[in-house]
């Protein structure tokens, strides 16, 4: 950590970001600010009904709320940064910045990809095994899920944080990307970083297909269920539940595979900036839509919200 403090102004690098100044990437830069703005809104107040209403103070809504916490701090961790450079035409980050984002973005990336995979167990449990529910997602055993999903992250983002800063870089230390994105970062590497490089992709593999392995598991538990139900009733209430789970899932590991999984042959920069941008922005604008949208419980916990601001307006 001294050795990123006693880095001058020299050691900035600079971020080539995704929009240029013409009248089609004003708009398109635009449309990212508003969906910005919807996802902080959306998460803030997703997190606020489930703190507040009593009624959602299950496992489900505590696993959402902190699902929503990531995705609010996802979007502000890089975003903004994008937002002030475009604005002011400056497009340099410090050093200390630059590790900061890889540590923060590697941190919330991982977290969330576990806890979307435990959740899948959570819901796998409600459907299979309702009458014991309470005894197996327990409060303790809700910490532990949460718990382990953060420790996960953090120890993975800070790893990561502290060896892609430890290599030396030269040239003009341009990042061809709106923000310090770890393997576009190593391009500019004075060293052959093409070992780290190999245990990053086993660490993507394994980071994203551990938790996918419990959601298809899960999901095939489910499906077997469902399948024995004799109430059609019932069984559209089970899949039902599961619809907005599988809906962030799809969202979530769709651009993360893109993107970390794909040959290295294969990858364009351009392509690697516009889905960032989707599971950056978009997905945690989505999660809050499609979890209350979907779910009469949070848009009763809204509604009801709603009313008492009326009825306080009009005394």
């Amino acid at each position: 950590m001294e050795i990123w403090l006693n880095q001058s102004s020299t050691d900035d690098f600079v971020l080539l970001g995704i929009f240029s100044h013409s009248p089609t990437d004003l708009v398109l830069f635009s449309a990212v600010m508003v969906v910005f703005i919807v996802a902080l809104c959306g998460n803030v107040l997703l997190i606020s009904l489930i703190y507040i209403d009593p009624r959602l103070h299950t496992p489900m809504y505590f696993f959402l709320s902190q699902l929503s916490l990531m995705d609010l701090m996802l979007v502000c961790t890089n975003v903004p940064k994008m937002a002030v450079n475009f604005l002011s035409g400056r497009k340099s980050i410090t050093f200390v910045g630059c590790g900061i984002q890889i540590g923060l973005f590697v941190c919330l990336v991982g977290s969330e990809g576990l806890l979307l995979g435990l959740m899948a167990y959570d819901r796998y449990v409600a459907i299979s095994h309702p009458l014991h529910y309470p005894i197996l997602m327990n409060h303790k055993v809700c910490l532990q899920i949460v718990g382990s999903s953060w420790a996960f992250g953090i120890i993975d983002g800070l790893i990561q944080m502290v060896v892609v800063m430890s290599f030396p870089y030269c040239g003009l230390r341009e990042v061809n990307h709106f923000f310090c994105e770890m393997l576009s970062l190593l391009k500019l590497a004075c060293v052959d970083t093409s070992l780290f490089e190999k245990v990053i992709f086993v660490c993507c593999v394994f980071m994203l297909l551990f938790p996918f392995s419990i959601i298809v598991a899960s999901y095939a538990r489910i499906l077997g269920t469902v399948l024995q139900m004799r109430s059609a009733q019932a069984r559209k209430k089970a899949l039902a539940t599961c619809s907005s789970h599988l809906t962030a899932v799809s969202f979530f590991y769709g651009a993360a595979m893109f993107i970390y999984l794909r040959p290295r042959r294969y990858r364009a920069p351009s392509h690697d900036k516009v889905v960032s941008i989707f599971y950056t922005v978009l997905t945690p604008m989505l999660n809050p839509l499609i979890y209350s949208l979907r779910n009469r419980e949070v848009m009763g916990s809204l509604r009801k919200g709603l009313d008492c601001c009326k009825i306080g307006s009009q005394h």
